[in-house]
């Protein structure tokens, strides 16, 4: 199931792309949003694209995206698209490399396919329902898995917006943990699921679903999970898109530190 969908995720991702690194390797503006975060045309052509694009392919499904007006007729919908042409814009300006773009589809509050895209690293991950997660690099797709770890865990943390209590949290298990390093936007999911980290916490609120939706799905399908601190799944076209009260990535849920 989902194939359809997939695909045309995984197209419109690399299209997006070449726009992105496009601006990306010019002199482009920075804008600062109402909510005091930055935005550049990178965002705003990538996810005009996005939305062209997949709404010509599937008129009928619905759309929540960072970078357009959330008009709530999505919550109406069985399927919507959940978007983040950008994620990891700090990183994009600071010229890092530590970027995605974040493509999920939702069926009835239930993510069931998404994509990751690392436009600098010219690396996709993708996944759905029941059919596995994988990494395309080169032509090639290669099937992921997380490790087995249950000590000695591997801990990626935020790049930009770290906070006290989440290193609270590593100190306090600093006896199962063997390394903790920064890392930008949605590539925690990515390395969590292809086996280079185990776990990673968000402790504040303000991750929204556009941040999670695909990787949510491609870390479930290599075998972890994404859990809220009392160890429950998200659930996704909610009314108030924030992930509030934080969450925490797990190559098993053996790892939940809270």
């Amino acid at each position: 199931m989902y194939e359809k969908e997939l695909e045309a995720m995984i197209e419109v991702a690399l299209h997006a792309q070449k726009v992105i690194m496009e601006i990306y390797n010019t002199n482009f503006e920075v804008e600062i949003k109402s909510d005091n975060s930055p935005v550049t045309q990178a965002d705003k052509l990538a996810d005009e694209l996005i939305r062209k694009e997949l709404g010509a392919k599937f008129p009928e499904y619905g759309f929540l995206t960072e970078e357009s007006q959330d008009t709530k007729e999505r919550l109406t919908k069985e399927y919507i698209f959940i978007v983040d042409p950008v994620d990891g814009t700090k990183e994009f300006v600071s010229h890092n490399g530590e970027f995605c773009t974040n493509i999920g589809l939702c069926r009835n509050h239930e993510i069931v396919a998404g994509v990751i895209n690392l436009p600098a690293q010219n690396r996709l991950y993708y996944g759905s329902k029941g059919n596995g997660a994988f990494r395309l690099e080169n032509g090639e797709s290669t099937r992921l898995h997380v490790s087995d770890r249950k000590e000695n865990l591997r801990c990626a943390l935020s790049r930009s917006f770290l906070q006290p209590e989440e290193v609270a949290l590593l100190d306090r298990n600093e006896n199962r943990l063997e390394s903790r390093f920064k890392i930008g936007a949605a590539m925690k999911f990515c390395m969590i699921a292809e086996g280079t980290a185990d776990i990673s916490v968000r402790l504040s609120s303000g991750t929204k679903e556009w941040d999670t939706a695909a990787g949510d799905i491609i870390l479930s399908e290599a075998g972890g999970c994404m859990v809220k601190l009392d160890g429950t799944r998200w659930t996704y076209n909610r009314e108030n898109v924030h992930n509030t009260g934080g969450y925490e990535l797990l190559n098993s849920i053996d790892n939940l530190l809270l």
